[in-house]
């Protein structure tokens, strides 16, 4: 086992077993289970150095963890047959470096392996196909007959109206293929050529056409794909598309595309969460906040907002997190409000990096959250075990940030012999900004708008967690859509809400997966589904 260890992290052992010694001048490559280093690297610095000598070949043992020499990633197609013989003794004049091409490259699979990170056998299927998934037409005649559709051809007779505006909305992250390869240990599940971007877009971008959806929110969207594929084929598909690329040095961020059939743009608002000037808010994550309109014949029509973010993923980071979704809310509030102090119909989308039921969601859905001795990898409820962690402070964030306990911006409140609230700009006005009161602090967090989550997170029937995203570390659901309606209880059932009165209505959604589902197509990505994400998607009504 020290040997393959050995082989894996780049160094061997001498003969004598005493100090190690580079195997490979150049780091070797890792994308998905797969190790490869050129060929010419291996026959230079580990063939001369007596590399049979310090390892167990299967010779030795039945299930030894030995390298694996693909003839994938041979050019010359050669394989050599003893290296596969469990029982067979090593015939080391079978094995010829010089019947190698200097092209090609050694293959060092990590599939068998049991090391650390590993995706443990039960999870590597080998049967391959497509996953199935249908819409669920959601009826709300009124609160005794609820009722959700889950056949696909089953046309429902939802309430219908002559003043009425239909729309669909999907969220995707569509998986950066920089941050892919930067974290390839969790994709060791997968067949090398499925991680590679010119196999994965051809497949997000079929997907995006088969689903049709009038408004697109991507995360994760590298710029340089971005300007080279992503907007080009949006664009000819009838999209007009926005972009918020993060503010540090990884290059994705934030797009919002919409149909030019349907919507007109009113105004573009983008969220920076990095602030110079707050120590805490020294992390990279955006926002993007559109107002639309949808295009009616009607003379006066109402405006939609939405909203799209990739809040933080460190789990025991939430104070930056809760603080990231204060300023998302408070850019929604200043851009939904209108002139009558009322909130326009809002659609907020993205992967928040929290758990359903955590703090956070629970923050989103009810519109206040008690955070007083709460522990801050508590926040996201992506960690069960809160042991060492500190507690979060009161109040989170600092009064420079100009971000209310409210979830709005603030003014400060000057003398009136300087200023009145007459002498308020407009700008100031239409942003809807509170003034500031000396008041006590408190650990209470409020946001005015009433949301609700298109999803369950779980199957009513059998109560298993429904999941958006899938990789060879974890399987659950972190990304949303919340919309603004009224929500009632239907059945007792875990997350089992749905829309009945105010706002927008739903009308649809598309089914989610279990976990088990997931990985008997290989969990994500596979050949068929290119992000390590689900595509939500979801149908509203805007009553006129």
């Amino acid at each position: 086992m020290e040997a393959w260890r050995c082989v894996r992290r780049g160094y061997g052992r001498c003969v004598v077993g005493r100090g190690r010694y580079p195997m490979f001048p150049h780091h070797q490559k890792s994308l998905g289970r797969d190790w490869t280093t050129p060929w010419e690297n291996l026959q230079r610095c580990c063939w001369n150095r007596h590399i049979s000598s310090c390892m167990r070949w299967p010779g030795h043992y039945s299930r030894a963890p030995y390298p694996y020499f693909s003839s994938r990633h041979f050019s010359l197609h050669w394989r050599p047959p003893c290296l596969f013989e469990s029982r067979t003794p090593f015939q080391y004049w079978n094995w010829r470096p010089d019947s190698l091409s200097h092209s090609s490259l050694i293959h060092l699979s990590s599939y068998i392996m049991n090391s650390e990170g590993d995706e443990p056998s039960s999870k590597r299927r080998k049967h391959q196909g497509t996953i199935q998934r249908h819409w669920e037409y959601i009826c709300n005649h009124n609160k005794d007959k609820t009722k959700i559709l889950g056949d696909k051809n089953v046309d429902p007779k939802c309430e219908d109206s002559d003043n009425k505006f239909d729309f669909s909305v999907m969220s995707y992250n569509i998986l950066s293929q920089d941050l892919l390869e930067d974290n390839s240990h969790l994709y060791r599940h997968c067949r090398q050529p499925v991680l590679h971007w010119s196999f994965r877009f051809p497949n997000i971008l079929k997907e995006i056409k088969h689903f049709d959806a009038d408004v697109l929110c991507l995360q994760e969207v590298q710029e340089d794909h971005y300007g080279a594929e992503i907007r080009p084929s949006l664009e000819s598909l009838g999209y007009h598309c926005e972009y918020k690329m993060r503010t540090g040095r990884k290059p994705d961020g934030c797009a919002i595309c919409f149909k030019h059939s349907k919507f007109s743009l009113l105004s573009v608002n983008p969220v920076e969460f990095y602030r110079r000037d707050v120590p805490l808010l020294d992390r990279d994550n955006v926002g993007l906040v559109l107002l639309l309109q949808p295009k009616l014949p009607r003379a006066a029509s109402p405006v939609i907002c939405v909203a799209n973010t990739h809040l933080l993923y460190n789990p025991r980071r939430g104070d930056i997190k809760l603080t990231q979704l204060a300023m998302l809310l408070a850019e929604i509030s200043s851009v939904a409000h209108q002139k009558d102090g009322s909130f326009c119909p809002i659609v907020m989308c993205g992967d928040f990096n929290s758990v359903p039921g955590s703090p956070l969601y629970s923050f989103i859905k009810e519109g206040k959250l008690n955070y007083e001795g709460l522990a801050i990898g508590k926040v996201s409820g992506q960690e069960q075990s809160s042991r060492g962690q500190r507690i979060l402070s009161i109040p989170i964030w600092p009064p420079n940030l100009g971000i209310s306990q409210n979830c709005v911006y603030e003014v400060q409140q000057l003398p009136k012999v300087e200023k009145t609230d007459g002498d308020l700009t407009q700008t100031e006005l239409d942003k809807t900004e509170v003034l500031v009161t000396a008041e006590k602090l408190s650990s209470n967090l409020h946001h005015h708008f009433s949301l609700s989550s298109v999803y369950s997170h779980y199957f009513p029937d059998t109560g298993i967690p429904e999941v958006t995203t899938c990789h060879s570390r974890s399987a659950i659901t972190v990304d949303y859509i919340f919309y603004s309606a009224e929500k009632e209880d239907v059945a007792g059932q875990p997350g089992a809400e749905v829309a009945l009165v105010g706002g927008l209505k739903l009308l649809a959604r598309l089914s989610l997966l279990t976990e088990q589902d997931l990985w008997t197509v290989n969990g994500l990505p596979n050949e068929n589904n290119s992000s390590d994400h689900l595509p939500l998607l979801a149908k509203f009504r805007l009553e006129l």
